[in-house]
């Protein structure tokens, strides 16, 4: 068995299996475990023993001697409840509790200080009993993982806009937010589609097409706003009327994008509530500039007026106006014929023309867009118009819907046209319908993968969609298409050479934005409001600053292919005058950035820059607490559980103004010394002490207000260290463990699930492999493009695929 099993584990899986022999077989699907710190394999020995440790003998003892006293079911410390567990049936039943034994053992996290601990070989003992029988067990399972059908999130939108039409129009910048799952917002089990969404998608997809094909019908212009459509434009709500009414004085304004220069006829439909001696005047403006001003008569609101004025305009977005010239009123006066109100009310604005504009002339300007040309190349060959049509959107829904569609996908977007057509449309009209039904396909929005009732490898397509969406968020470009047409991208060698191709493009850009943007919560930096009493230096400059040098950090080392273990540790970042003088850097000046040499050991990696810093302080102070959960969630993916409910907060954290006593790092002390948070807090705020030179907006600083800084601190592990270019060592050291957590947060991000217990035999032994090649990024991304959950996918929801029939398996000792 042990041959059989040493492809599928990492080094203390091997170790692991050790205690486990003698086995016999048990077939066993269940969910995971990720597996810890590497150790050296002991030499096996030569013959079989019966002294192979088993849980009853040897695991369940040291669990009743070091941990059972605190985990009884009356008073569970951390709410875990480990007394009647200790039988060898619970290992399955009680997965979730037995892996989080095996994590706080392995990190010294537990048992607490002060408390009786198991030596070394126990802690050890103890370990790779439990990882490596739920290793074995979870490496034999053929699961690659499903993922949800993932809409597209507003980035991606964006971006997929952009390379489909060569146009920059964000529209999604308008969509309601996307939610978050597993820390990123492309996971497909969040991403749902509210009415409200719908509306957007369809409203999107009008401009797009209208922005993308220009039809002789859109050069000639003309639009209506009346009743409610004119209530954003100014005026206000009056009974009577379904318009806008202008009282002592006002204007409505609509907004109107020219096609070209020409006479355009405008028309404002109104009536008055007369008084005095005089009708009221309307001024008809554009751009803000007079054209005319005209009496109004009618005074019924059954019977409005119409003003009609013709003037040239040049073009382009220009609001038109309506205007109340000359308000009346009194109410006092001794001829009570002259008493009286006078108001204005608009019931609509039209814009039409250019007027006297052939067809010719307009269709020959609307040919000349750039993304026009190209939409319409694939049509030159066709000899009558529908064929062209169907060529043109054939080709177009090839590169949204990100495969060949379907005939009857085609024919149907071909119907769309035809409408067009039969209403004596032009013929661009008729590509636009067709536009349109492609961007409002669920085969744009969604990036679905076929069910077919088995777990499977990926189509070429498919496999294009993947991984064009997880390096540059968008779609997949025609090198991938033409790979995936003839069959190629899915052989190893071609999608390691498509990667390394993609990620030296500038769209690779993508992943600084929306890897590490979330990643390292980079985006918390536009929300964050440091008090401005006590950090009088923050303003915008320095925000966006300190966001631009981690954006570059990050692109540097993508662009470079340098080592992931330069976001622990380095001796070079980026700065401008702005972010240096902040620094205490003198010899940098000026808006640009430049890369700059550090010295001093001050800071170096990703954890010293200021935009890391000042998300993880609170506005008026630092937090060792935010600072040390930061790294704890984000470079080395061991999250503390959520804090006990009832837990009180530092007095400077809680509402008012209570007298505070001593430093935080005492405050901190006395909070720790709650036993409920003691666990927790031991590992979090030693990491965030070691921080405490940097201020709540990541300056340096030797003094909190009089008290010098203590940036010492002690991890649960033993080790220790004196402020932050130790505390980077002692991270630099974790670097097996950094790299599986940046690979399994790199893995979540690219197939758009959350990592599950079977991912984890994958991520063991992708980090690896990336360590044998100097932890180089494209080593990292390599491993996740040719890894079984990149180019698979389970069947259905819940489905587990068991061991093939005859295949030996890890029995329960």
């Amino acid at each position: 068995m042990t041959s059989f099993l040493t492809p599928f584990l990492t080094q203390r899986g091997r170790t692991a299996l050790l205690y486990l022999l003698p086995t016999a077989t048990l077939a066993v699907a269940v969910a995971g475990v990720s597996l810890t710190a590497a150790a050296k394999p002991p030499a096996a020995p030569k013959k079989p023993t019966n002294a192979a440790p088993t849980f009853a003998r040897d695991v369940a003892p040291l669990v009743d001697k070091y941990c059972i006293g605190c985990h009884t079911a009356d008073a569970p410390s951390g709410g875990v409840v480990l007394a009647g567990l200790t039988k060898t049936n619970t290992l399955m039943k009680n997965r979730k509790d037995w892996e989080q034994v095996a994590s706080n053992i392995s990190s010294k996290h537990m048992p607490p200080m002060g408390m009786p601990a198991p030596s070394d070989a126990e802690r050890e003992k103890l370990v790779a009993h439990i990882e490596g029988l739920y290793s074995a067990i979870d490496c034999k399972i053929n699961d690659p993982g499903r993922v949800t059908m993932r809409r597209l999130n507003r980035a991606e939108y964006n971006n997929t806009v952009r390379d489909l039409t060569g146009l920059d129009l964000r529209l999604s910048d308008d969509f309601p937010s996307d939610d978050v799952g597993y820390g990123f917002d492309n996971i497909g089990d969040v991403l749902s589609l509210s009415p409200i969404l719908m509306e957007k998608y369809l409203s999107a997809a009008g401009k797009i097409a209208q922005a993308t094909v220009k039809a002789p019908e859109d050069m000639i212009a003309g639009r209506t706003w009346e009743g409610s459509k004119l209530a954003a434009f100014g005026g206000f709500d009056a009974p009577g009327t379904e318009g806008r009414a202008l009282f002592s004085a006002g204007t409505v304004a609509v907004p109107y994008a020219f096609p070209l220069p020409g006479k355009y006829t405008i028309r404002v439909k109104t009536w008055q509530q007369k008084a005095g001696d005089g009708d009221a005047e309307v001024r008809i403006e554009i751009g803000g500039k007079e054209i005319k001003t005209l009496p109004v008569s009618a005074t019924d609101s059954r019977k409005p007026q119409t003003l009609v004025v013709e003037t040239f305009v040049q073009g382009g977005e220009q609001p038109v106006g309506a205007t109340f010239t000359n308000d009346y009123y009194r109410e006092k006066d001794p001829n009570p014929a002259l008493n009286g109100d006078r108001n204005l009310f608009i019931e609509s604005i039209e814009v039409a023309g250019p007027n006297n504009v052939d067809t010719a002339t307009l269709a020959k300007l609307a040919a000349a867009s750039p993304a026009q040309t190209r939409l319409f190349a694939p049509g030159k060959s066709a000899t009558g118009e529908t064929e062209r049509a169907r060529k043109i959107l054939r080709a177009f829904a090839l590169r949204a819907f990100r495969r060949p569609p379907t005939l009857a996908e085609t024919d149907r977007l071909v119907s769309l046209y035809g409408i067009a057509r039969k209403n004596k449309e032009s013929f661009e009209r008729g590509i636009q319908l067709g536009m349109q039904g492609i961007l409002a396909s669920p085969n744009f929005l969604y990036r679905a993968e076929r069910e077919t009732g088995e777990t499977r490898d990926l189509t070429d397509y498919e496999l294009a969609a993947r991984l064009s969406y997880f390096l540059w968020s968008s779609t997949p470009d025609d090198t991938l298409l033409t790979l995936a047409a003839t069959k190629q991208l899915h052989k190893p060698e071609v999608l390691k050479a498509q990667a390394k191709r993609m990620l030296a493009s500038p769209k690779a850009v993508a992943l600084t934005d929306n890897f590490a943007g979330q990643w390292l919560q980079l985006r918390k930096l536009d929300r964050v409001s440091p008090d401005p009493t006590q950090f009088p230096q923050w303003d915008e400059s320095l925000r966006s600053a300190m966001r631009e040098e981690t954006r570059r950090y990050f692109s540097a080392v993508v662009r470079e292919d340098r080592s992931v273990l330069e976001f622990l540790d380095s001796d070079w970042t980026y700065l401008n005058g702005r972010l240096a003088k902040h620094y205490g850097v003198t010899n940098v000046t000026g808006d640009k950035f430049v890369r700059v040499k550090l010295s001093g050991g001050r800071r170096g990696g990703v954890l010293t820059q200021a935009s890391v810093l000042t998300i993880t302080s609170n506005p008026t102070r630092t937090s060792p607490v935010k600072r040390g959960k930061w790294v704890l969630d984000n470079l080395l993916n061991t999250p503390p559980p959520p804090p006990p409910p009832g837990v009180g907060e530092l007095p400077d954290d809680a509402k008012g103004k209570e007298a505070l006593t001593g430093t935080l790092r005492e405050r901190l002390e006395k909070h720790r010394a709650d036993p409920s948070c003691a666990s927790c807090h031991s590992r979090m705020d030693p990491i965030g002490f070691g921080l405490e030179n940097f201020d709540a907006i990541g300056a340096w600083r030797e003094r909190d207000g009089t008290a010098a800084i203590d940036a010492t601190g002690t991890l649960p592990d033993g080790k220790s260290f004196d402020g932050s270019g130790q505390l980077r060592k002692v991270l630099a050291g974790k670097k097996l463990l950094f790299t599986k957590a940046m690979t399994e947060k790199l893995l979540t991000y690219a197939i758009g699930r959350g990592v599950e217990s079977t991912d984890r035999c994958n991520v063991g032994d992708m980090a690896d492999t990336v360590a044998a090649k100097q932890y180089r990024f494209s080593a990292v991304v390599e491993q996740i493009v040719l890894s079984e959950p990149f180019r698979k996918r389970r069947t259905a929801p819940g489905d587990i695929i068991a061991p093939k029939r005859g295949a030996k398996t890890a029995s329960i000792r």
